[in-house]
Formats: C-alpha cells, structure tokens, sequence
C-alpha cells in the first residue's frame, strides 16, 4: 500500500503569507521615504558648499534648505561630521565611476590604468574655481583624524584601480611578484596625495607635477619592461 505524502502544516507561531506581504510593503516604503529625506539633506548640503566653497554651515541651515525638520536631520545623521562624510562617500563613487568610464574605451590594460592614474590626478588637483571643498579641506582633516573613515571611503576608487590592476597582472603587463591590491594602494595613495600637495607654497609650484609625470613614476614601479 502506497504511502501518503504528507503536506506541510503552518506553525502556530507562522506569519500568515498576507501579513508577511503587508509588512513587506509597509518596510519598503518607510525605506523610499527614508531615502528621500535622506537625499534631500545631501541635495542642500552640497547646494550650500557650492555656493560658498567651504564647508563651513551648520546644520540648521542645511535642515532649513532642505525644508525638513531637525528631529528628521539626527534621525539619519549623528551630526555635521556624518553628513560630509556621507557626501565625499557619494563623491567617491562618482569619482570611481568617471574614472571606470573614461578608461573602458581603451583596450590594453596598461593604457586604461595609464588614464585611471592621469584622471584621478587631475581630479584631485586643488582648484579654487572648482569649489570642491570636500575634498579641500573635508578630506585631507578626515585623513589625520579619522583614517578609518578615510579608508571606506575609499574603498570605491581601490576597488576600482584593484580590478585594473588585476586585468594587467592577468594579461601580462606587470613586474613579476608585484601584487594588485597591494599596488592599487600604493598607486592611488602617490597619485592623490602628491595631486593635493601640489599647491603647496614652495619652488616648485612654479614647474607643478603633471599627471604624465606621475604615470612615468608609478608605472616604473609596477609596469613590465620590454
């Protein structure tokens, strides 16, 4: 005699399926209109540094600007800190991806870590005309203070270079024994901090460094030789 398959029984304790749909629902949408404060407060920040060029506002005018409300402000950020913190995070990505679109056209690996290094040099040049006091001013305090912070943000640009860095080495452009996330760092870290020195007041910002000059330099350092 054949035996029954027996079918599964819900639990006292289950959820029934449309409460599980309802709270699903209910979630999802208390997480849109979170976003959406959220967006509006990062909108008026960088809004107000755009006019002004520094990051010197508070957070009342940033609440003011966006038109919420102060409980809403420290119900998403901590403080001022957390809030430009967010904002070079986001500038980051964005940076990360200019950076991956203007290298994707080229096809030799070597040639799109040559733009990757150039573009980011470029980008992070100080320029009082740009008014980029995130990375000014913000950034270069955050390196000194809160190095951890520093390092996730980032994260986006060493993921980036690490992947370019990665499709070098596997197609055989590298030194022998060079290791790619090693060498992403090390890339990344000359390339910005001697962009962001470059307007330091000293000889030789009459002759400035330029961004083939520092592809020749760290090139030599990870690049295959003929």
């Amino acid at each position: 005699m054949a035996q029954k398959t027996s079918q599964p029984v819900s639990t006292p304790n289950e959820e029934p399926a449309w409460k599980q749909r309802a709270i699903e629902r209910s979630t999802q949408a208390a997480i849109r209109r979170a976003e959406q404060r959220v967006s509006r407060f990062l909108d008026a920040a960088q809004a107000i540094m755009t006019e002004r060029g520094t990051t010197g506002f508070t957070v009342q005018e940033v609440v003011e600007r966006s038109r919420q409300s102060l409980r809403s402000f420290y119900q998403h950020f901590d403080g001022k800190h957390e809030l430009l913190l967010a904002l070079l995070e986001d500038a980051m990505v964005r940076t990360a991806d200019q950076i991956r679109a203007a290298a994707s056209g080229q096809s030799d690996p070597l040639e799109r870590l040559k733009i990757a290094v150039q573009l980011l040099f470029d980008l992070s040049l100080p320029d009082p005309a740009a008014q980029r006091p995130l990375f000014t001013d913000f950034a270069p305090k955050l390196l000194v203070s809160h190095p951890a912070e520093v390092k996730v943000a980032h994260a986006p640009l060493l993921a980036l270079f690490t992947e370019l860095m990665t499709e070098a080495a596997d197609a055989g452009r590298l030194r022998p024994g060079v290791k790619p996330h090693r060498m992403a760092a090390l890339t990344m870290q000359t390339v910005m901090f001697n962009a962001q020195s470059s307007g330091a007041p000293d000889d030789e910002t009459s002759h400035p460094i330029t961004a083939q000059e520092i592809w020749a330099f760290c090139s030599d350092g990870f690049a295959k030789t003929d």
